[in-house]
């Protein structure tokens, strides 16, 4: 029987500010996207393809594909059997915690590198999730914090943003993200932003591509998924979460969600244990 697709997306009580995730996908296709989180996924099996700002690159067994916070990146399958993976995605700031006591640097961390060769991290990340799955608590906070420095200790360094934001069109696009996101159920067309602004459509297209890594409609739909995040996260049901960030309805969120998140809103609330603030 051919193998199917499986996701499981939760949070261990005892690792607050982490998120898991352990998944088995063959069609699945990520669409450019963010996290606020930092992101270590320890393949396990087949291979995986992914976007990271505007480089291709791939993560098979051993392996570790790293992301940082706000970097925009999509995934998909790397070969015919599509992928397996366990995923964390602890919190900025237990990160930059975690740097405060090993690097030598002032300021927001990252890693400079999207894909690294590290069989023993990678089984470290396994370890995290299997210790939480049994709920070992000891051997999962100190799994996580060992890998992150051994990640940190070898490929991490400051955070470097995707353009200067000192730059005339850096500060268009921060201008049209703020008002895109203010305006996020009812957003003016191109046009009307850059006449807005001050400058051109095309100008402003560029601009807001080489500050963000997507153009302006890209980061409306991930910024609309994270917002409904927080709702979902808050015990908002998914129907109205969809129209309170400006999707259509909720199957209109669903598809989003899932091409981000890599689960239905649904899921993400069960798996999490979240009650509907309405039950």
């Amino acid at each position: 029987m051919a193998a199917r697709e499986r996701a499981r997306y939760w949070q261990y009580a005892e690792l607050p500010g982490v998120d898991l995730l352990h998944a088995h996908y063959i069609r699945k296709t990520f669409s450019r996207h963010t996290h606020e989180t930092f992101v270590y996924a320890a393949i396990t099996e087949g291979v995986e393809d992914f976007h990271y700002r505007d480089q291709l690159v791939s993560a098979g067994p051993g392996q570790l594909a790293l992301v940082n916070p706000d970097t925009p990146h999509t995934g998909h399958a790397g070969v015919p059997e599509g992928w397996t993976y366990r995923t964390i995605y602890p919190d900025a700031g237990l990160v930059q915690s975690i740097a405060a006591d090993i690097l030598p640097v002032r300021g927001a961390v990252g890693f400079t590198q999207p894909v690294v060769d590290d069989p023993y991290a990678a089984q470290l990340v396994v370890g995290v999730h299997r210790a939480a799955e049994e709920g070992n608590a000891l051997a999962a906070d100190s799994l996580l914090r060992l890998v992150t420095a051994r990640m940190l200790r070898s490929h991490g360094g400051l955070a470097q943003p995707l353009r200067p934001p000192r730059s005339a069109g850096a500060r268009d696009a921060a201008r049209a993200r703020a008002l895109l996101e203010e305006r996020m159920t009812e957003p003016p067309t191109l046009e009307r932003l850059a006449a807005e602004l001050g400058t051109s459509p095309f100008a402003l297209l560029r601009a807001f591509r080489e500050t963000y890594g997507m153009p302006p409609h890209t980061w409306l739909t991930d910024a609309r998924v994270r917002r409904a995040r927080r709702l979902l996260d808050a015990g908002t049901p998914p129907a109205e979460a969809a129209v309170a960030v400006g999707f259509t309805d909720q199957p209109h969120l669903n598809r989003h969600f899932a091409r981000s998140v890599g689960v239905p809103p649904g899921a993400y609330q069960r798996e999490r244990g979240i009650r509907s603030a309405r039950g």
